[in-house]
């Protein structure tokens, strides 16, 4: 089993679809380090051998940010929103959706499960 940047690759897929389990690399990322790594993008994760996997590695820790760096930015850059007090901040800081969405009905995600009223007889 590979194990890049901290995550163990799903055993048995696809180099373009396996990459994808890993933190910031999407569809266009994996296809662009399987070519960079000259890795066929149809071998399976299965058939890789060492070399394979430290070049993949190589390209990955040297041109790219993922996993835990990347988990970094994302939280220091809301905390950063949040510390100045704009817009996006209050809304992170009060757990509403930041990105114009409406929020008289739908926003269950942030908001978290409906609390009831309960009414007074």
């Amino acid at each position: 089993m590979a194990r890049i940047a901290g995550v163990d690759l799903p055993r048995n897929k696809r180099m373009e679809i396996a990459l994808r389990s890993i933190y910031g690399v999407g569809p266009k990322v994996a296809a662009e380090v399987c070519a960079k790594s000259g890795v066929p993008v149809d071998r399976k994760s299965d058939e890789l051998t060492e070399v394979d996997v430290v070049r993949i590695r190589d390209v990955l820790e040297s041109q790219y940010k993922v996993e835990g760096d990347l988990r970094r930015q994302v939280a220091l850059d809301i905390k950063r929103l949040m510390d100045l007090g704009c817009y996006r901040g209050l809304r992170h800081r009060k757990g509403l959706p930041v990105r114009g969405q409406r929020t008289h009905t739908n926003a269950r995600t942030r908001k978290g499960p409906r609390r009831t009223a309960i009414k007074k007889k």
